[in-house]
């Protein structure tokens, strides 16, 4: 099993910043690849950012975006503690949503059903 913990929402203006952030425990961490899911309110639960296991390519880990923020959002993992990060800049008010961390064993994922795991989430709230 994996329990993901997230934190680091709230709320703030447009144009401002936050930083999410998820900690992981129950398996080892370069073994998962994570992700973040985000649910804007009356909306489905969409994909947002992806980054691969560790460990798996020469390269270092990759990403993957959803077209609306790349260049705005930028997720990273530091394995030594077991967390991974969402930084979000130049937020905009369809930003708004609840937003998941989840975890899978293969990479290249980008669908909910991929997903094994899943955080509580966390509230962003973007005013205009």
């Amino acid at each position: 099993q994996v329990q993901l913990v997230e934190s680091g929402g709230g709320l703030v203006q447009a144009g401002g910043s936050l930083r999410l952030s998820c900690a992981a425990s129950g398996r080892t961490f370069n073994n998962l690849a994570m992700a973040w899911f985000r649910q804007p309110p009356g909306k489905e639960r969409e994909f947002v950012a992806a980054i691969s296991r560790s460990g798996f390519r020469w390269s270092g880990p990759s990403t993957h975006y959803a077209d609306g923020v790349k260049g705005r959002f930028t997720i990273s993992r530091d394995n030594s503690k077991n967390t991974v990060y969402l930084q979000m800049i130049s937020l905009k008010a369809e930003d708004t949503a609840v937003y998941y961390c989840a975890a899978t064993s293969s990479d290249d994922n980008y669908n909910r059903g991929d997903y094994d795991y899943w955080g509580q989430g966390t509230q962003v709230t973007v005013s205009s």
